[in-house]
């Protein structure tokens, strides 16, 4: 638990791989949050654009490993000097009141960890539906995904071993071990995700993929499996 008034700096953690172009705005989005102490690390897969040059204005580390989500995240924990680490997709902007969030939800006794609302950029009807019912589904069944933006007290997230070395779903593994422990501080302020996957792929076509590997997830299948039938099923 951290204790009231001693949250010191939150890291922020972005796994990163092809992201020039996109990351860029999410750092710029981050850079009040930097002029008040907290710290941002940009953990790089091996990218072939320029997502590395284009990083290192607006982040206080790039990092460097191997390709991952699980990976990069795990590597950027280790590196972290913040109390509370906070995971960051890159395509996604935090609004400038995230840290107060954060500290208000890790200050109450209740909550080591938790995660934010939602919304989509350039949303339609279908996609408002689609973040409507993933902010609700998360709040009722206590789990997170990871571009909810999961942030964690280094205490637990050590406890629990950070994010298993999996290909595919390595969010849901940490929220399962980190509700064995307590629920989520499920916070109503969003974070603004890009719409580019569902937009590319079709938003129907993208939730029958999305919730196929989540059910095979609970049913015990394989994350390896699941990587395999993602890559095959990807449009």
């Amino acid at each position: 638990m951290v204790a009231a008034g001693d949250l010191g700096p939150i890291s922020i953690i972005i796994p990163a791989l092809n992201e020039s172009g996109t990351l860029q705005a999410t750092l710029q989005a981050l850079q009040p949050l930097r002029r008040g102490g907290h710290e941002v690390i940009v953990v790089d897969g091996g990218s072939r654009d320029n997502t590395v040059r284009e990083s290192r204005p607006y982040a206080d580390r790039v990092l460097h490993s191997l390709a991952g989500r699980a990976l990069q995240m795990q590597t950027g924990a280790r590196a972290a000097r913040g109390r509370v680490l906070w995971f960051l997709h890159a395509d996604t902007r935090a609004p400038e009141n995230a840290a107060a969030g954060i500290g208000a939800a890790v200050r109450d006794n209740r909550y080591d960890w938790g995660r934010f609302d939602i919304r989509f950029e350039d949303t339609g009807p279908m996609l408002d539906l689609v973040a409507r019912l993933a902010n609700l589904r998360s709040r009722l069944s206590g789990i997170a995904t990871g571009d909810q933006g999961i942030f964690v007290s280094r205490e637990l997230f050590n406890r629990v071993h950070g994010f298993p070395p999996i290909p595919l779903m390595e969010d849901i593994a940490l929220s399962r071990a980190l509700k064995a422990h307590s629920r989520p501080a499920c916070l109503r302020l969003q974070l603004t995700t890009s719409a580019r996957r569902w937009q590319k792929h079709g938003v129907i076509r993208t939730i029958v993929l999305m919730w196929s590997l989540r059910l095979g997830y609970f049913l015990g299948m394989s994350p390896y499996t699941l990587a395999r039938y993602y890559r095959a099923h990807r449009p």
